[in-house]
């Protein structure tokens, strides 16, 4: 039940704005959450404590940028577990895996590095919101290529109408809905 307030409370920190970034999208703000520590102490405490109760042995937290780095680092380090991002094209070093995934009107890279998930990993990848599940299935794809096993995908938000969790073939929670 304590969960169910402190999503709650979260929730009605959120703050919306129309037409942001374009007209027609109505863009959900995290922000005002980061702004009350009290508030995002909540928050984290709710992600820790779902993958806590579902999954007792994870390997990897994986966080999606940019957002995803936010919540999945602090996760990592509360829970001792390993964080490792995922970054757009270019801006990680080193030996990568890399995937190509569909936007709307165009084409987008992932990148991680190839020796920060071992094959076999258990993997909860992490970010803040779920809208048409692109970037989200591209991060599953990426996990996998490069031998891990995601055993959920987590986000604090999810835009229900717009089913992006269909995309998926992994376990997904979200706790928000619009």
């Amino acid at each position: 039940m304590m969960s169910v307030n402190k999503i709650a409370r979260v929730k009605a920190a959120m703050q919306s704005y129309s037409d942001f970034p374009l007209p027609g999208v109505i863009f959900r703000d995290l922000f005002p959450v980061l702004r009350q520590p009290a508030l995002f102490r909540d928050l984290i405490d709710v992600l820790n404590e779902n993958v806590k109760s579902k999954h007792p042995k994870v390997d990897v937290i994986i966080g999606l940028e940019s957002r995803g780095f936010l919540f999945a680092p602090i996760m990592g380090l509360e829970l001792d577990i390993p964080f490792v991002p995922i970054r757009k094209k270019g801006k990680l070093p080193g030996d990568l895996a890399r995937v190509t995934y569909q936007l709307e009107y165009g084409t987008d890279v992932f990148e991680a590095q190839k020796d920060a998930v071992k094959p076999g990993d258990k993997v909860v990848i992490v970010d803040d919101l779920m809208a048409t599940g692109g970037t989200m299935s591209a991060a599953v794809q990426l996990v996998e290529q490069m031998g891990g096993v995601v055993i959920d995908c987590i986000c604090i938000v999810e835009l229900d109408d717009l089913k992006g969790r269909n995309k998926l073939k992994v376990p997904f929670t979200s706790f928000i809905h619009f």
